[in-house]
């Protein structure tokens, strides 16, 4: 029988179990998903990605307004976020491919954020834009060693700190996009080994110890024991908790997961130039085949990098995942971890953080 979970410390903040929940977007992580998940003990995470195209300060016909929605929106969230949990520990989760991660990032530090997840690019000069909030902890996703030493070597040398976090993707199972591709299936290329890498070079390289929080795969207690044991600090769990009472995402978003079986997850292409983990739809299945039936267009401008604004290959992603979390589940991208069927319905927070903290037997 297996201990209970130890805290999880992160810079100034102590979170009851080492749980942190993933950002999902387009609004399926917002303030109800991340203050309940907070309430609950664990990291909750708001996505911040997209929050201003369904807002009220974002004008269809004028693009150059998204940023500008995006920035109010996020405030709006976190505004929401504090009156469902007033004392809970809420991250952002920032893309450092979007146009506008570093005004997001220094928003949500301005406007009580306990953490900034960074995903989607290398956040070399996230320091430099939350100066001013010492009490914010930074904590980008990695998925290698050499991502890791990039980050800490120039946060070192530039802004004399090194993350306070740091997230390890599973790059054989983490849903949206993912790095590593080419290599995800090698003998040698696992979580266990880029844990142990991680841990080694933080301690006898920079001599401190960084929280190593694994994400990718995970769906209940056996695997978060698992990831413990191999060395991780603490696990973030994004598709688990789609299947919830008090994620943002409309229910039809959720009983298509809950409805998904493991061969329904494929890997699609995206304009951001990486693959990504989605279920299968008839969304999927045409950009799959290279054969999209409805006309698009870019209507933000939202990313630095961007095959369909710049070629007009793939699709807009932005679109794509708003459509799926808005009910459109056959027409938009529904983003998803490889692991799926770990749930017969869709319950509370409160029930799965139970089921996720109650101990187990697991084989070591």
């Amino acid at each position: 029988m297996t201990d209970i979970l130890s805290p999880l410390r992160i810079g100034k903040h102590l979170a009851r179990y080492p749980i942190v929940q993933g950002a999902m977007a387009v609004r399926v992580a917002g303030a109800n998903l991340a203050g309940s998940v907070a309430n609950a003990g664990g990291i909750g995470t708001i996505a911040s990605m997209g929050l201003g195209l369904s807002s009220p300060y974002f004008e269809q016909r004028k693009r150059s307004s998204f940023f500008k929605a995006n920035r109010l929106a996020l405030i709006d969230e976190l505004t929401k976020v504090r009156q469902i949990s007033p004392d809970g520990i809420i991250g952002v989760n920032v893309l450092v491919a979007t146009r506008d991660y570093l005004i997001l990032a220094q928003t949500a530090a301005a406007n009580g954020a306990n953490l900034i997840v960074t995903g989607g690019g290398l956040p070399l000069s996230l320091p430099e834009y939350t100066a001013d909030y010492p009490d914010v902890a930074l904590v980008p996703s990695v998925a290698n060693l050499y991502s890791a030493q990039l980050i800490c070597q120039t946060w070192q040398q530039k802004y004399n700190r090194l993350p306070d976090a740091l997230i390890v993707e599973n790059c054989q199972f983490v849903g949206g996009h993912f790095t590593e591709c080419d290599r995800v299936n090698l003998p040698g290329f696992s979580v266990a080994t880029v844990l142990y890498e991680l841990r080694h070079y933080c301690q006898e390289k920079l001599g401190v110890k960084i929280p190593l929080i694994v994400t990718g795969g995970i769906s209940d207690r056996t695997d978060i024991d698992l990831m413990m044991v191999l060395g991780a600090d603490g696990v973030q769990i994004g598709t688990r908790f789609i299947t919830t009472e008090e994620c943002d995402a409309d229910r039809r978003y959720k009983e298509y997961h809950l409805n998904a079986f493991r061969e329904d997850v494929v890997t699609v292409p995206s304009p951001v130039g990486k693959m990504t983990r989605a279920l299968r739809n008839t969304f999927a299945q045409e950009v799959m085949d290279g054969c999209l039936s409805k006309e698009q267009r870019c209507i933000a401008n939202c990313l630095e990098t961007c095959l369909f604004r710049d070629t007009g290959k793939t699709y807009c992603i932005l679109q794509a995942l708003a459509k799926a979390a808005n009910g459109d589940v056959e027409n938009g991208l529904i983003f998803s971890g490889a692991n799926v069927r770990y749930t017969e319905q869709i319950m509370s927070i409160a029930e799965l953080m139970a089921e996720l903290t109650q101990p187990c037997n697991i084989p070591v």
